[in-house]
């Protein structure tokens, strides 16, 4: 049984209000953290940023608007396009703002990924082994 799941997609990364350029999202999903989908943005071999996203939250953003905090993600239409915004808040700038990006996903090949992770976990069936867990944190690895 196959315990991963990786897919890399073009995405469009927003430059301002109205620009926009494509870089990589390369989405993995593994079955040790089965509750997390891993996104690594990246352009010309170059690693932009890495965020963690609840894959629970990632399915439900394909339907409708959630996140309240320094992710947020909804669906939107561009006529027959069908989109998944994502927008992420990092850390503080020096001049008291937010780094902040807007990305946005062609929504059927994020549906497409996490179909494959329910595939191997359905929804629900997530298991965390709290012992190996706390086993690990105790011994500091």
């Amino acid at each position: 049984m196959n315990s991963f799941v990786h897919k890399t997609l073009v995405v469009q990364l927003q430059a301002g209000d109205t620009d926009r350029f494509s870089v990589l999202a390369h989405l993995s999903y593994d079955t040790t953290d089965p509750f997390a989908v891993t996104v690594v943005f990246s352009h010309d071999g170059r690693v932009l940023a890495r965020w963690q996203l609840d894959r629970e939250m990632l399915g439900d953003a394909l339907r409708r608007p959630v996140g309240i905090g320094d992710v947020r993600m909804r669906p939107e239409s561009r006529g027959m396009w069908q989109e998944l915004r994502m927008e992420f808040l990092g850390d503080a700038r020096p001049d008291g703002g937010r780094h902040h990006a807007v990305v946005f996903a062609w929504a059927p090949a994020f549906a497409a990924f996490l179909r494959e992770t329910y595939e191997i976990v359905r929804p629900g069936r997530e298991e965390v082994h709290v012992d190996d867990f706390l086993a690990d944190v105790i011994a500091g690895s």
